[in-house]
């Protein structure tokens, strides 16, 4: 069974989780269970950047020392995961006895390599964005102050500094972005980063002398260790390194889900320091955009901040998956509104499959003795064979998409075959074919709840829990819920494949999976 190792980026722990932490957070998960679906031994990762200055200012504004303030961020962010089915395998955290052992020998490594010397930084610095810039790359605010490209203040910093030689890694890097085209996606970002590379790197400050709340720097107890140095390191630390232990075997990782913000940092940096250490590097940064409010960036100010709770306890946390993996184009910024989630949960989850669903299985309860329809009885028409000829190419196509994280296009692939079985159904009326021509009914509803099987195991990476219970309305044992079942193989096209649903097999009572959304105010 080949591995796959997935990450998020890692939040930064100065306060509670948003939208943003939750979409990255869904849409890792569901490239994780994707991949274990489809047979891969998978091991998916977050953690928390708990170090820095933006943490320890947060803390004191709260009256709490840093630990206690990262303790109390770690478990809402914990929570969270919890909330959104979508739990991670480890959660690493900066400040644990084993994330500061890895990141002290990655240092090590790196020194040993000679790419960290001792020099004076002096230079432009953004505490929120935990970043140095060049002047050439600041505005001036209506205030006269510094403002780094993300509209952050940047401050004027002097001080003793270690430094990593990123300046000696451009090369290495081009080459290495040409030789693996996919090493960043989608493409757009990989051409910004190579245009950035292209003009020169600059060696960046990879330690604090005026900042104790960090790791400390081996030999050197006066530094603490910047906080991408330190941060970055956290995506090794899950695999027991620098042991040669039981999880070793997932490095290099297959992907790092991140925020467009934060390409330079994992495009450019994390590999640098990787080649210097002499470790493989990760296999894709994957880059997804931001998701705004109504079409409006998510501001305190504005009053526009919803935060992952409030909308599952509002829509539930598979129709919350379903929207923000079905609406948003992964590596595009995406929005979000009321009105856009509810016409998503009432079309799609409630009318289109979730009717489809309740309609077929009462069908059967009532004209077939509550069990998978024998169809054998009947003549299969080209109706019947194209709408499994269709669901049969849906893994094909499923996979297609995912090669390329378009997890938008292959959710709606599988849409769109049960759009097409809700046209077949109601062209078929099996209602009227109960008195005139009971065989042909129990085809039609034979083939209508195994393209609804299909699609319920193509689905279980956006909506688990639901796609979990359809499954159980159709007696799927857990066995057979792998994308394996959904690969009719060399049997594609025809009733009798080896993976259908089997007539005869006693279906429980049917039931409701997705209730349409009644707004309260509208319903009094």
């Amino acid at each position: 069974m080949s591995r796959f190792y997935i990450t998020t980026a890692i939040p930064y722990a100065n306060g509670a989780p948003h939208i943003g932490h939750a979409y990255e957070r869904i849409a890792t998960d569901a490239i994780q269970r994707f991949m274990r679906l489809d047979g891969r031994d998978t091991f998916f990762v977050t953690g928390l950047d708990e170090h820095g200055l933006k943490v320890q200012q947060a803390a004191a504004r709260e009256g709490l020392t840093p630990q206690a303030f990262v303790d109390g961020v770690a478990l809402k962010f914990e929570a969270m995961g919890e909330e959104l089915n979508a739990r991670a395998d480890d959660i690493v955290r900066t400040t644990e006895p084993r994330h500061a052992r890895a990141s002290q020998a990655m240092w090590e490594r790196v020194s040993a390599n000679g790419d960290i010397y001792l020099s004076k930084y002096s230079g432009w610095y953004s505490v929120r964005d935990e970043a140095y810039f060049d002047e050439g790359e600041l505005t001036e605010g209506p205030d006269g102050t510094k403002l780094a490209p993300s509209g952050a203040p940047a401050e004027w910093v002097e001080e003793e500094s270690y430094f990593f030689k990123l300046s000696a890694y451009a090369g290495r890097l081009l080459a290495h972005y040409d030789t693996h085209p996919e090493f960043i996606t989608p493409e757009t970002y990989r051409n910004e980063i190579v245009a950035f590379v292209k003009r020169g790197l600059s060696d960046f400050s990879i330690s604090r002398a005026t900042l104790k709340w960090g790791v400390p720097v081996p030999g050197d107890p006066k530094h603490v260790m910047y906080v991408w140095f330190d941060a970055l390191t956290n995506y090794i630390t899950a695999t027991g390194f620098p042991d040669d232990g039981p999880r070793a075997k997932f490095w290099p990782a297959d992907v790092h889900v991140i925020g467009k913000d934060i390409t330079r940092f994992h495009a450019i940096y994390w590999p640098a320091m990787l080649i210097s250490a002499g470790l493989p590097l990760p296999r894709q940064i994957v880059v997804h955009g931001f998701l705004f409010n109504r079409g409006e960036k998510m501001s305190k100010s504005v009053g526009n901040v919803v935060s992952p709770a409030d909308l599952i306890a509002a829509y539930g946390v598979d129709p919350v998956r379903y929207f923000f993996l079905r609406d948003v184009s992964f590596g595009q910024d995406g929005s979000y509104s009321h009105e856009a989630i509810v016409g998503r949960l009432n079309a799609d989850l409630a009318n289109d499959i979730g009717n489809l669903a309740q309609r077929s299985l009462t069908m059967i309860a009532r004209n077939c003795g509550a069990s998978v329809p024998d169809w054998r009885d009947a003549e299969p028409q080209p109706e019947d064979l194209a709408l499994i000829s269709r669901i049969d190419a849906l893994i094909a196509e499923a996979r297609r998409y995912m090669e390329s994280f378009a997890l938008h296009l292959y959710i709606g692939a599988v849409f769109d075959a049960v759009s097409d079985a809700n046209r077949y159904f109601a062209n078929a009326e099996p209602w009227r074919l109960a008195r005139s021509d009971p065989a042909r009914m129990r085809l039609v509803l034979y083939v209508t709840i195994e393209t609804l099987r299909v699609a319920a195991i193509l689905l279980q990476p956006a909506m688990p829990a639901s796609m979990s219970t359809l499954l159980d309305l159709l007696a799927v044992p857990p066995e057979e819920r792998a994308f394996a079942a959904a690969d009719a193989g060399w049997a594609a096209g025809r009733l009798d494949a080896p993976h259908r649903l089997k007539p005869g097999r006693a279906l429980p009572p049917p039931a409701a999976i997705f209730p349409r959304y009644v707004d309260q105010e509208a319903a009094t």
